[in-house]
Formats: C-alpha cells, structure tokens, sequence
C-alpha cells in the first residue's frame, strides 16, 4: 500500500511539472526580477521530495537487481540502473540550480545558464519519477 502512495506521489508531481512546464510561457511574462513564475516555488519543495524518495527507492531496486542476476544483462537490469543514475543526475542538476537560487551572492553562473538547467531538470524529472510512480503503483509489494 506505500509504494501505491509514493508512486501516486512520484506521478502526481511529473504531470504537475509537466503539464506547468508546457503551458507557462501561455500566462508568464518574463522580466529580469522575476524570470519564472511563483508556482515553481510551490513545486521546487515536492520536487525536491520526489526526487528523494526516488533516489532511494531507485537504489534499492537496483540492489535487488544486481544481487539476483549476477553477471547476466537483463531487462530488470537496465531499467533499475536507468533509473537510478537518472535520478542522481536529475537531482545534481535540481539541487545545485535550487541552492543557487536560494543563495543571491551565488554568482558562479549567469541567469541564462540557470535558465538552461532548469529547462533540463523540467523536462527530465517528469520522465524519471512518472517511470518510478508507474512501476510502483503496478508492483504487488
């Protein structure tokens, strides 16, 4: 019964990040104080959960996976690792643009650079925790 409630979770926040991905340019108007809009500050923080509870449920497939076939490639095989080094990379990129965002004198990059990895974590968070929501409501355990 967990896993159907954080894989409801997972897949609740990749259609949210989605779906607002696609249709803010539609009610948004950019400007330099406020490049994006406020909903992002709303959805950062269950990102951030998701991406999370991802990272682990992620690796302890992936344990299982490399314990039970041994040296053999196998469908289970890909998909756990796929996953797992999704997330991480998904989850490097969130938390260091989050941080930076978070931190003002943070200077390191430019807004255009920030703006690039945001468009990078939005359109791949949703394909990683939509995959891992799936596959936990469908499994039995």
């Amino acid at each position: 019964m967990l896993n159907r409630i954080i894989g409801g979770y997972l897949l609740l926040v990749a259609v949210a990040v989605a779906v607002h991905t696609m249709i803010e340019p539609l009610y948004h108007t950019s400007f330099e104080g406020q490049p994006y809009s406020p909903i992002w500050n709303l959805l950062n923080p269950l990102m951030a959960i998701a991406l999370v509870a991802g990272i682990i449920l992620s690796f302890l497939r992936k344990s299982q996976a490399d314990a039970a076939e041994g040296d053999a490639v196998t469908r289970e095989y890909l998909v756990s690792n796929i996953l797992f080094f999704g997330f991480l990379f998904v989850s490097i990129l969130f938390f260091w643009n989050w941080f930076g965002l978070m931190n003002p004198s943070f200077t390191a990059i430019g807004p255009e650079t920030t703006s690039l990895v945001w468009i990078i974590v939005d359109a791949t968070l949703p394909l990683v925790t939509g995959a891992m929501g799936v596959q936990l409501i469908r499994s039995n355990s």
